[in-house]
């Protein structure tokens, strides 16, 4: 069963009018994690939004920035983003229940993040209230300030900070600077990412994370910080 004929049957055993956030209580299993990863950043994303009514094909072709949506899985998409979108809970409620759900996998809620900030950048810009969505999701999910910085920095404006792309000091010594390098490296490797239940999406998701890793690390080691 494909990941999106996976979401359609879980969309399927909501009962009439039930609120598409009563899922995240219930996709906790390994099996749908995948599912569950997939279904809270378009919920999320859908919250993000400030356009009104039905979603149109616009809208979710902007997802196609961070999932692959075959053409004829279109419209179970678009019933995702307009059940969140038209849920009377508020996206605060929606964040808390995805932290519990992944509540033990801190990566995972950064993998969420790096989903979400995909989805604010596909139309080229940031704003000031997608970035107090995201720096208020970023917290309930328990992240550091610095943590958030480091991620609005590799999607949205300058250069990141190399010591915040590592979760170090500035004034740290370099042995364990290397260390935590080559630990964000392999919690970035795909292997490990799949291994944790993720869909293939967010493994690409990691790519752009793997890159600035790797640079910050060059340039702390070259001295040019």
């Amino acid at each position: 069963m494909t990941l999106w004929a996976r979401i359609l049957a879980a969309l399927a055993s909501l009962a009439p009018g039930e609120a598409l956030s009563n899922l995240f209580d219930r996709l906790r299993a390994p099996p749908e994690r995948s599912v569950a990863f997939t279904i809270a950043v378009i919920a999320l994303g859908a919250k993000m939004a400030k356009a009104d009514g039905h979603v149109s094909r616009a809208e979710v072709a902007a997802f196609r920035e961070v999932f692959t949506i075959p053409p004829e899985e279109e419209d179970n998409a678009a019933r995702v983003f307009d059940l969140a979108r038209t849920d009377v809970a508020g996206f605060e409620d929606y964040a808390r229940r995805i932290r519990r759900m992944f509540e033990s996998d801190r990566e995972t809620l950064c993998d969420l993040m790096d989903g979400l900030f995909h989805i604010a950048m596909a139309d080229g810009t940031y704003h000031e209230g997608e970035d107090a969505f995201l720096a208020r999701v970023a917290a309930i999910f328990g992240l550091s300030d610095r943590e958030f910085r480091s991620l609005r920095a590799r999607f949205g404006a300058g250069e990141p900070d190399c010591y915040d792309v590592l979760g170090v000091a500035p004034g740290t010594p370099m042995p364990e600077i290397r260390a935590a390098w080559r630990q964000a490296v392999r919690e970035t490797h795909p292997d490990r990412m799949m291994a944790r239940g993720l869909p293939e999406e967010a493994v690409k998701l990691a790519e752009k994370r793997l890159v600035a890793i790797n640079r910050a690390w060059e340039r702390i080691q070259a001295g040019n910080v």
